[in-house]
């Protein structure tokens, strides 16, 4: 498929001028609906890494003295051109992932919802407050919050959309500048958004975008950044967090998942059977928070797996720049081969496939059928590695304390799912699973945008939250002024000793802790 009507030669051609950078030469971008280029984008070159970081620090300057209300119109003037021009981001991001449109759509949403939430809450998360001074009357303290200074992306592909641009954004609004790695396999989606976001007033090098290899250009971005966003495998995670640490810079991880569903005996089973299709094969799976493990309770076991089987086998696969196929395609021929191998060694060891379980070279190079699968052994590396492709493995289970041990037995902790009537239930269990978001009766979408929520993982599924105030407080530093009235705080006054003052005080701390209106000042 070639690059046509609204993703025209003269948009690619505007995209690549916005890329920092070039002395690397260029970087193909492939179209994964049938593994052609359509595309060149200028490589930065490692050294240019540091010059990218040196144009945003310096335009960082003025655009954190800027108030809340002035950075805020840029974003809802960019919230508003999003969705104008949704058609044609569309377009460029199925282009770029394979994605199906309405799976693309979810990210156009995300974008207009984080950057609308943060135009507006962004003041009232980080505002000076007033503290409690530590002695009534004679000491007052404020907490105030400071810019970072220029923050580091490192992006993922699955998601080009959202992660290039939706952490940024409080970030942004949080006075800070940027540099965005993209992922080498779509650099034009953030290319894209940071034009738009240049259109709508946001200065020209306050945003710097680097494309090219991960291996290449991550080292040197931990190396000048003043606090990381890292979104990816929970190995490359591990050398990010090192590196940082060794700089003592702040950083956040959202890393892998082996996400779990759980269906109770009182679900409703068409729900239910809609959301699993949701939850395992949007984006074709290859989404952070898919899930991968589906535990149904006995009772409606056989009934759940006959009726998810069949409406697996119709999932709409194609690959087209509209709303009529419900799958697109893998992103690349690596990813296929890491599904099918997954795949393969679990039906090796005994798996049986109810749906799916093969490529489809007949739609495109990398497509992969929704796959359904029961039986698979502990052993293989599809029951306990993240697999990140449209495949679920489904279990029984009898009673809530085995589900909940059953989700939690992973090293993974991002996002899991719960299906019941019984809410009251519900919540009780979800409480009870290890990880940073847990839906209830749907598969993903509501903790992901609930925006004003934090969302993140536990265990080895990240550090740090985006989202909510969590997901912008990360973006500053903390400070305290304190002032101290009329006397010394820890010096003795009016000429008495030092035993004397000690018995002052201690006398004084007992009396406040007696005052409920200055318990735990100290």
């Amino acid at each position: 498929m070639a690059a046509t009507g609204r993703v025209g030669r003269g948009l690619l051609e505007a995209l690549a001028g916005e890329a920092a950078g070039g002395a690397g030469g260029r970087l193909e971008v492939e179209c994964p609906f049938n593994g052609e280029v359509f595309a060149r984008v200028p490589r930065c070159d490692p050294g240019e890494v540091a010059g990218a970081f040196r144009r945003a620090r310096a335009a960082q300057e003025r655009w954190g003295r800027l108030s809340f209300r002035e950075r805020g119109r840029i974003f809802l003037r960019f919230h508003d051109e999003v969705l104008r021009r949704r058609d044609e981001i569309l377009d460029l991001v199925q282009l770029e992932t394979g994605k199906a449109r309405l799976h693309v759509f979810e990210e156009v949403m995300d974008v207009a919802i984080a950057s609308r939430y943060y135009a507006h809450a962004a003041e009232r998360h980080l505002r000076s407050r007033r503290r409690r001074g530590v002695v009534p009357l004679l000491t007052s303290a404020v907490h105030h919050r400071h810019p970072k200074g220029v923050v580091g992306f490192i992006a993922p592909w699955n998601y080009p959309l959202t992660l290039s641009i939706s952490d940024a954004v409080p970030a942004l609004m949080a006075g800070n500048a940027a540099v965005i790695k993209p992922d080498r396999k779509t650099p034009l989606t953030a290319l894209w958004l940071v034009r738009l976001l240049r259109e709508c007033g946001l200065p020209r090098e306050l945003v710097q975008v680097v494309c090219g290899p991960g291996g290449e250009l991550g080292p040197p971005i931990v190396e000048n950044a003043d606090f990381v966003m890292f979104t990816g495998s929970t190995a490359t995670g591990r050398e990010v967090a090192a590196a940082a640490a060794r700089r003592l810079v702040g950083f956040s991880l959202e890393l892998g998942g082996k996400n779990p569903m759980v269906v109770f005996e009182d679900a409703d089973l068409d729900r239910a059977v809609e959301g699993a299709v949701r939850a395992c094969f949007s984006s074709a799976g290859q989404l952070c928070m898919s899930a991968e493990r589906l535990y149904v309770h006995g009772a409606v076991y056989g009934e759940f797996l006959s009726r998810f089987a069949e409406r697996a086998g119709r999932v709409r696969l194609g690959a087209g720049l509209h709303y009529g196929f419900e799958m697109g395609s893998l992103i690349s021929a690596g990813q296929l081969e890491r599904v099918s191998s997954h795949v393969g060694e679990a039906v090796e060891r005994g798996a049986e496939v109810l749906a799916g379980g093969r490529a489809r070279p007949d739609i495109g190079p990398y497509f992969y059928e929704p796959t359904v699968l029961r039986g698979v052994d502990e052993g293989a590396r599809l029951f306990s590695q993240e697999t990140f492709g449209p495949v679920v493995s489904v279990f029984p289970f009898r009673t809530p304390e085995e589900a909940v041990r059953l989700a939690n037995a992973t090293p993974y902790g991002l996002n899991a799912s719960v299906w019941t009537r019984d809410l009251r239930r519900g919540a009780e269990v979800a409480r009870r699973i290890e990880a940073g978001t847990v839906n209830i009766n749907e598969a993903y979408a509501p903790a992901w945008a609930s925006t004003d929520a934090p969302m993140g993982g536990f265990k080895d599924s990240g550090l740090g939250r985006r989202h909510g105030e969590e997901g912008i407080v990360k973006y500053t530093e903390s400070q305290a002024v304190v002032t101290q009235r009329l006397l010394p705080l820890v010096a003795p006054v009016f000429g008495m000793g030092g035993e004397t003052y000690a018995g002052l005080m201690s006398l004084s701390l007992r009396l406040m802790r007696r005052l409920p209106g200055v318990r735990g000042r100290w």
